[in-house]
């Protein structure tokens, strides 16, 4: 289940999407996230679904790979449909149980909610899938840039957030290794109570946090040994520039925040 964590990797393919400027991927994903919370009912994801389909076929991302990124929620995304189903009020009544009761708005808002999670997950797997992490950093630094008049340390906070997107994986596929050695050694981390189970991962968590400190050492080592200095004064190797993919990118999604809008006021 560990591998299959997609947020922080990176697809590397020739597509449009790809070859888009990270500024604009970014705005463009925090848009879609507003989008899908404007959401007001179910039908209101059949464009927030198209928009996402379109964005996976331009930037020519399997569909199994988008796929793969949900498997890491499905135990997430079970509780919060049980949730809003068996929990949820509601007047109209469409079974009952002893205790157990089931409404129409129960069942609406348990779409509702599991979709919204579903779509806020795609939607951010393609901005991570199709940017490298150096381009996503100088992107984030970009957009941050004009806060730098009240002192706000732009670069440091972007360089500190991609660097944590980029570790994701690498500590993911070091916790799998962790956990199938342990295994190996007769540990047990699927039976027994919830304690029982959260004993179990200490022997995991213990070799992963030393792992993550030694992988952070080395990489302030590497930078520092390479006289790396962020911030004022620094060139890039590739100038960001928006261009006409960018902007049919943009208006694709004011059509979308229109339609959303449009369909949370009157459906």
């Amino acid at each position: 289940m560990l591998r299959d964590i997609t947020l922080g990797q990176y697809y590397p393919v020739q597509s449009p999407v790809h070859r888009m400027d990270p500024r604009v991927k970014i705005m463009l994903t925090v848009a879609f996230i507003v989008c899908v919370f404007l959401v007001g009912s179910p039908l209101g994801y059949i464009p927030i679904a198209l928009y996402t389909a379109l964005a996976c076929w331009a930037s020519n991302l399997p569909f199994k790979m988008m796929l793969r990124s949900l498997r890491p929620l499905r135990i997430l995304l079970i509780f919060t449909f049980i949730l809003n189903l068996f929990f949820g009020s509601g007047q109209t009544e469409i079974f009952r149980l002893w205790f157990i009761r089931v409404s129409a708005e129960g069942l609406n808002n348990a779409i509702h909610f599991s979709l919204r999670l579903v779509f806020l997950v795609m939607g951010s797997s393609v901005m991570t899938l199709t940017t490298p992490p150096v381009t996503l950093t100088d992107g984030l630094e970009s957009l941050v840039s004009p806060l730098k008049v009240i002192k706000f340390p732009a670069h440091e906070m972007a360089m500190m957030m991609t660097i944590a997107l980029r570790f994701i994986p690498t500590l993911a596929e070091e916790a799998d290794k962790i956990m199938k050695a342990q295994s190996a050694r007769g540990a047990d981390f699927t039976s027994g109570s919830l304690r029982q189970r959260a004993k179990a991962l200490i022997p995991l968590l213990v070799p992963l946090f030393v792992s993550a400190f030694r992988r952070a050492g080395d990489l302030a080592m590497a930078m520092e040994s390479r006289c790396y200095r962020g911030g004022e004064g620094r060139t890039k190797l590739h100038i960001l520039k928006a261009g006409r993919r960018d902007l049919f990118a943009a208006l694709s999604m004011a059509a979308l925040f229109a339609i959303v809008l449009l369909m949370a006021r009157y459906v």
